[in-house]
């Protein structure tokens, strides 16, 4: 009896043993993986449309590995500046990928305002050409290895505003789009073929901006139930979102201010409608 109990305690203290040893060496399934920390990569692209050569600048997170909103941005009237980088940048940082786009071909930057709204009126004036440039861009974008094609929107800078709204009322496939201190008198209104949430922010003292404009777009939006926002900043004037308003009024002689206060909420605003859109 003695020599049984003796080797049971013997096998006990074998398979103790084992057992320890094969837990030491199984991971814990509740351990969680070290996320890799965000890491912006900003890239030049050149791209085209069946007529012009386009220079645009796609941002995205590097290290992270699931698929994502792809974002367009169309620049101000001065054209495919370092100001639209940044904001491609910004989103990036946020979790999608965003192309900065260039609606003037070749990169063109106007240095004056005639020049600029020369620039720009060439654009609206020709919706085909605008057409395709814009759909040149989110083929790109949605080619991306990063981008979730089923999750797109566009946002837009003052004349970049513009063609975005344009864009999105001509029955662009987007979920959202969004635009600052933009004008709303549009070539093309918003119709039933309207399919994407829409944000609007402007200045409320934005001269460039009527009121019977914005009547009109409001109008045009609830007659289709469109799913859109309108903000109005008291107080502030056009370009508010540019660090450079300020410098490029007083040189230009135009009523351009900076506002960080609007600038933070229309950037707030923005990311509460993605979370919505997607």
């Amino acid at each position: 009896m003695k020599k049984y109990l003796t080797l049971m305690f013997v096998l006990g203290l074998i398979v103790f043993a084992s057992c320890k040893s094969k837990s030491e060496q199984t991971p814990k399934s509740n351990e969680v993986s070290e996320e890799l920390p965000v890491e912006i990569k900003g890239e030049e692209v050149i791209y085209a449309s069946d007529s012009t050569n386009l220079k645009g600048y796609i941002a995205f997170d590097s290290n992270a590995t699931e698929k994502r909103p792809g974002v367009l941005i169309v620049h101000e009237w001065w054209g495919h500046n370092n100001y639209v980088r940044q904001r491609a940048d910004m989103l990036a940082e946020l979790g999608y990928t965003a192309l900065a786009v260039d609606m003037y071909g070749d990169g063109k930057l106007a240095e004056h305002p005639e020049d600029a709204g020369k620039f720009a009126m060439s654009v609206m004036s020709n919706l085909p050409e605008a057409t395709a440039r814009f759909n040149a861009a989110m083929a790109l974008l949605k080619s991306h290895a990063s981008v979730d094609v089923e999750k797109t929107a566009a946002i837009g800078y003052c004349f970049g505003g513009s063609v975005v709204l344009t864009m999105a009322n001509s029955g662009a496939d987007l979920d959202a789009v969004a635009a600052f201190h933009s004008g709303v008198q549009l070539p093309i209104m918003p119709s039933t073929d309207l399919k994407a949430k829409i944000l609007v922010c402007n200045g409320a003292d934005d001269p460039f901006i009527s009121a019977e404009s914005i009547t009109a777009f409001k109008h045009a939006l609830d007659s289709v139930n469109a799913d859109y926002k309108y903000i109005a900043y008291p107080g502030v004037l056009h370009s508010f979102t540019s660090k450079e308003a300020d410098a490029n009024g007083k040189k230009f002689d135009l009523p351009l201010a900076y506002d960080a206060d609007a600038d933070a909420k229309s950037w707030a605003s923005l990311q509460e409608l993605f979370e919505e859109a997607f």
